[in-house]
């Protein structure tokens, strides 16, 4: 059933470590062999070995649309008869800019970077620079990037592999990184109360994907706001996997907070590799070349990912319904999971935030990094795999989000459900 993957999985350890250029794509969590991609088209994923898969993760979130979208397609394929890349400026950024600022609440300036690391690096650097603080707090379970920084508790990609702490990381940035609960607002009251002052940021996923889906407690995402307004703290929103998917402004937006800047990755770029960050222009006009805060890069605002990115927002600005839509189908699987599960008789939780959810074999709530590895994710391996052999793709790790698409019919969620039932029995 997977013998080319297999194929290529032994010849890619040759030559990439682990055989993967991302650690999640390695199975590790989950074991078995990694399945080679060959292409996609609308909701479904299809392998080396000719299996067809009905997607769940959407290239972990900028999918929104579906694989292959016809006019991103087209779009991409008109732009890049004119080049590939310029490191010069274009118009196209501008109107990048223009839709992004229009579509989300409280972005004055917005600066392209080439991926969500880069976007998350920037935007912590820039609230150093602008508060002339050094301490930032971040939340376990919550992933940031691969940058330095961010590499304290990060959540899914580190669980997965059960790294604890990550050499290469020096002490003198650890110690600069402070970690406390998701959810847990007292903890964060403590750390600003011992580190008086001295802290730059806080940044958070608004709703977390890298613990499974996450949901705020009620009041949280508002008491972070209250704490930083007091302390003269830089309130960054990691919006990587939320923005423009829980809603056209993302969780600022669908929750009604502000952040002062706010983070986001390839989904702007339709898939591409691409980023970006923005915020307030008191605070982002300290970025180069306005200000001192350096932050520069040769593909930031590259053509491709530009045209990519604007032909999928500008669609999800112009039928705002898709929201409506994709949240009900979300909500239609997470009911026919509930039933399925309900009558397996065994504990789970589903977690689910607009068109975003999660599975935990837990016999309480999940709220945070603690109780997500609290589950049965032990569990969750088989039911990875058995999904797999039906032909439906879920995260290769019980500490990643499902992200759906709109292409999903409703013929496609009934056999997820049915599939899952067929596992279970197993």
């Amino acid at each position: 059933m997977y013998e080319n993957s297999k194929r290529l999985f032994e010849r890619a350890g040759k030559y990439i470590p682990g055989g993967v250029n991302s650690p999640v794509r390695a199975f590790k969590s989950v074991g078995g062999t990694p399945i080679f991609m060959k292409k996609a088209k609308g909701a479904y994923l299809f392998d080396v070995d000719d299996n067809r898969y009905i997607d769940y993760i959407a290239s972990w979130g900028p999918m929104i649309l579906g694989h292959a979208y016809d006019p991103i397609i087209k779009a991409i394929q008109e732009k890049a008869i004119e080049s590939t890349s310029f490191g010069a400026p274009t118009e196209l950024e501008i109107d990048m800019a223009e839709l992004i600022i229009g579509m989300v609440p409280n972005v004055d300036l917005i600066r392209m970077v080439s991926s969500g690391t880069e976007a998350c690096m920037s935007s912590l650097r820039l609230a150093r620079g602008f508060t002339q603080k050094n301490k930032f707090i971040k939340f376990e379970g919550c992933y940031h990037g691969h940058a330095d920084s961010f590499l304290v508790k990060a959540g899914s990609g580190l669980a997965t592999f059960d790294i604890q702490s990550v050499p290469g990381v020096t002490s003198g940035v650890a110690a600069d990184t402070l970690t406390c609960a998701y959810n847990d607002l007292h903890a964060v009251e403590n750390l600003v109360s011992h580190h008086k002052n001295k802290i730059a940021a806080i940044i958070v996923e608004p709703v977390p994907g890298n613990m499974g889906c996450i949901l705020p407690k009620a009041g949280y995402l508002e008491g972070l706001r209250k704490i930083c307004d007091e302390e003269k703290i830089v309130l960054i929103f990691d919006e990587v996997m939320t923005g423009f998917r829980l809603a056209a402004g993302g969780v600022q937006e669908k929750y009604n907070i502000q952040a002062d800047l706010v983070c986001y990755g390839k989904v702007i770029g339709g898939g591409l590799p691409v980023g970006a960050f923005g915020g307030k222009q008191k605070i982002m006009e300290h970025i180069s070349p306005l200000g001192n805060v350096y932050q520069a890069g040769t593909l930031s605002g590259n053509p491709i990912a530009m045209i990519a990115g604007y032909t999928l927002l500008k669609e999800l600005k112009d039928n705002p319904l898709i929201y409506s839509e994709l949240e009900k189908k979300t909500i239609y699987l997470k009911n026919g999971l509930e039933r399925v599960f309900s009558d397996w008789g065994n504990p789970f939780v589903i977690n689910q935030s607009g068109s975003m959810l999660s599975v935990h074999f837990s016999d309480g709530p999940v709220t945070d990094f603690a109780s997500a590895t609290a589950a049965n994710n032990e569990f969750y391996k088989k039911y990875f795999h058995g999904m797999l052999k039906q032909g439906v793709y879920l995260p290769p790790s019980a500490f990643e989000s499902w992200f759906l698409n709109n292409a999903l019919t409703y013929a496609d969620l009934d056999a997820t459900i049915e599939f899952t039932r067929k596992t279970l029995e197993t």
